[in-house]
């Protein structure tokens, strides 16, 4: 049969894969690039910005501090960058940072690095996601009123590339990162080039002052440095997805932390050299841009200006002007970009989130796979979280911006510090001294890493926690108390469930007491009738709960004309309530024979379509769930197929677990 649902999750998702072509989904460096260091890369399209955005506030007075604030993201970008390649190889099973504090820090250490990323992925997936819809937005002012449409509707089309797994989704997002990375530096070599050639590119907006905050205006001792530090967090976001490399080591082809290193130094030099060349053409075309367009003096009417972004307006100056070929390329490159660096989230969290589940932090059903080999709950989980961010804070960059970087931080932080641990460890160990040399060496990056993070981390915390950071660590803290909550559930379960005295756990209950439910004498009663009798219960009853007088006694009619010989038991129910009276039964048989077992089988229809479940089952779904949480019984529905079933379109049956394990789909009748 046609299967309108089956057909459009194969032309969405693509076909099953068994598990032995995992394998075949293992990513070579130069589409592991793209995938795990797209946000990296594509944040040098709002790092320089945020950057301006904050010294700006103090009008253009501050802006001489933006080579020295790039001057110390490029240091502290090369530090962690070298760090992390240390956690790839020390390892390689794909925790990361998660799994690093965990292992030298203790479980508690690592769940706090686990929230902490768990909430920057979703905010990875949001703050890209509105950053490239401004930059479409940049070039056509006109769809500004769609902005948190379009944001939800990248999210949906992300979902649907990650859910066909990580390959494909590689192959669609290689080229647009590649375009961008071309296009940027292509770009940055150009504005410079003519800069020393005595044609400086100007940006629209360097004939126009900017008026300071009043609160930023003026600025000495203590709240300059404040607005420095800030300025330098917010620059920091050059930084996000850094550590997602160290995750993902798992899909890299083999030598795989070797690959992985690679990827990693590649990445760290793209990035570096994107962010220099902009922040350094941003300086040179005098490009201004202020939180508030207001600020920006000279404009005839600026309620009605839509600012364009930094690399919006660099484009345009070195391109020659706003319908330049360059200029669309640079705005459709980084807009596309912007939106696909959320896939660095979509493989970080999901992959994060199974690790997480496979130690029972986090429910079960995020370990599985689904049918394209990802790990298709978390992306699907991802997914509805970012989309509900981006709709409540209704796609703004500047609003989103202020929960970010902080889970980063708190990462780089306690990894470092546990690396500082691990090499402790292996040189206690270790007596070769060239290994004890490379170990020392090794020790010294990651001590510096977890210094100089943990200095950043404060002053993110100091700058950003009152302008909307808090709400970032209120996220980790419910969700790190979540995960302890998880953990103590599963291991309550499984103590409770693990066996302890077998032979007594086998021992055959005293009699088996079949109750047979009854509403109608039809077909399906007594196919329920058949089937019980079948099982040879000690005894057998039928029940039946008199709401009307009149059709019980019609009922009970009808039970002796057919000559059943299963005794019909009639219970009265005066406020014509049938589970309350059949739960009081049942219980009263088990207080009369505490030792035996109760069956009480349900007859049930099953139906061909969704609308015909609304007219049938839902007295006998609703007495199964209460009877379910009664000791010593056991519930049995015994199905009537109506005939609606015989033509339903549903797909062959699979048994559970089927596509995770490799089997192959079962032939359909024509």
């Amino acid at each position: 049969m046609f299967n309108v649902t089956a057909l459009l999750k194969r032309l969405v998702i693509g076909r099953a894969l068994r598990s032995e072509e995992l394998g075949e989904t293992l990513l070579p460096k130069r589409l592991a690039l793209p995938i795990f260091a797209s946000d990296p890369l594509s944040s040098v399209a709002y790092a320089t910005q945020e950057i301006l955005l904050v010294l700006t506030l103090g009008g253009l007075a501050y802006l001489h501090f933006t080579p020295w604030i790039a001057t110390a993201v490029v240091a502290l970008m090369t530090v962690v960058v070298l760090s992390y390649r240390q956690v790839v190889h020390a390892y390689p099973s794909g925790g990361g940072s998660y799994e690093v504090a965990s292992t030298n820090l203790g479980p508690s250490a690592g769940l706090v690095v686990a929230s902490a990323l768990l909430v920057d992925y979703v905010m990875t997936v949001a703050v890209s996601v509105a950053s490239g819809v401004d930059n479409i937005i940049s070039a056509f002012p006109a769809l500004a009123e769609y902005r948190v449409l379009m944001a939800l509707l990248f999210v949906g089309l992300l979902t649907a590339m990650n859910l066909r797994g990580v390959r494909e989704s590689g192959r669609a997002f290689a080229a647009p990162t590649y375009l961008f990375v071309a296009g940027v530096l292509i770009m940055c070599a150009t504005g410079l080039l003519r800069y020393l050639l005595g044609d400086p590119p100007v940006a629209a907006t360097a004939a126009y002052g900017i008026a300071p905050v009043p609160a930023d205006a003026n600025l000495v001792g203590l709240a300059l440095l404040l607005l420095v530090l800030r300025a330098f967090s917010s620059g920091c976001t050059a930084l996000t997805g850094v550590e997602a490399i160290s995750n993902g080591v798992p899909a890299f082809r083999k030598p795989k932390s070797s690959n992985a290193a690679a990827t990693m130094a590649a990445m760290g030099i793209i990035a570096v050299t994107m962010f220099v060349g902009v922040t350094t053409l941003a300086i040179v075309a005098k490009v201004h841009i202020a939180a508030d367009a207001c600020q920006l003096t000279g404009l005839p009417d600026c309620e009605d200006y839509t600012q364009r972004t930094v690399i919006a307006q660099l484009a345009a100056a070195v391109f020659g002007g706003e319908h330049s070929v360059g200029f669309y390329y640079i705005q459709a490159a980084t807009a596309l970009v912007l939106i696909l660096a959320a896939n660095t989230a979509f493989n970080g969290f999901p992959l994060l989130a199974s690790i997480l589940a496979h130690y029972r932090y986090l429910p079960r059903q995020l370990h599985n796979r689904g049918d394209r080999l990802a790990f298709s709950n978390g992306i699907l989980a991802l997914a509805v979280v970012a989309g509900l961010l981006l709709w409540a804070y209704k796609a703004n960059v500047t609003s989103l911006i202020h929960l970010y970087i902080l889970g980063v931080f708190t990462s780089f932080t306690l990894s470092q510090t546990g690396m500082v641990l691990h090499w402790n460890r292996e040189l206690r160990a270790e007596r070769d001294p060239a290994v004890r040399r490379r170990h020392q060496t090794a020790r010294v990056i990651n001590a510096t890493g977890a210094v100089v993070t943990c200095l950043v981390l404060i002053i993110v915390l100091i700058t950003k926690f009152t302008q909307g950071a808090w709400l970032a660590v209120l996220a980790a803290v419910v969700l790190w108390v979540m995960m302890r909550a998880i953990r103590r559930h599963y291991d309550a379960t499984s103590a409770e469930l693990a066996v302890t005295d077998p032979r007594s756990e086998l021992a055959p209950p005293s009699r088996v007491l079949g109750i047979v439910l009854v509403s109608t004498l039809h077909k399906p009663t007594l196919r329920a009738l058949a089937y019980a009798r079948a099982l040879r219960p000690d005894r057998l009853e039928a029940l039946t709960v008199a709401v009307d007088r009149d059709g019980a006694t019609a009922l009970q009619r009808q039970w002796d004309d057919y000559r059943i010989d299963v005794p019909l038991k009639v219970l009265d129910s005066p406020y014509r309530e049938i589970t309350s009276s059949v739960l009081a039964y049942v219980r009263s048989v088990r207080r009369e024979s505490p030792r035996d077992v109760v069956a009480v089988f349900i007859p049930e229809y099953v139906v061909g379509h969704w609308w015909e479940n609304l007219l049938h089952n839902q007295s006998a779904l609703w007495l199964k769930s209460r009877l379910l949480f009664t000791p010593g019984v056991m519930v049995t529905s015994v199905p009537w197929q109506l005939s609606s079933s015989a033509h339903a379109d549903h797909p062959a049956p699979r048994a559970p677990g089927a596509v995770r394990r490799g089997e192959p789909l079962p032939r359909q009748k024509s």
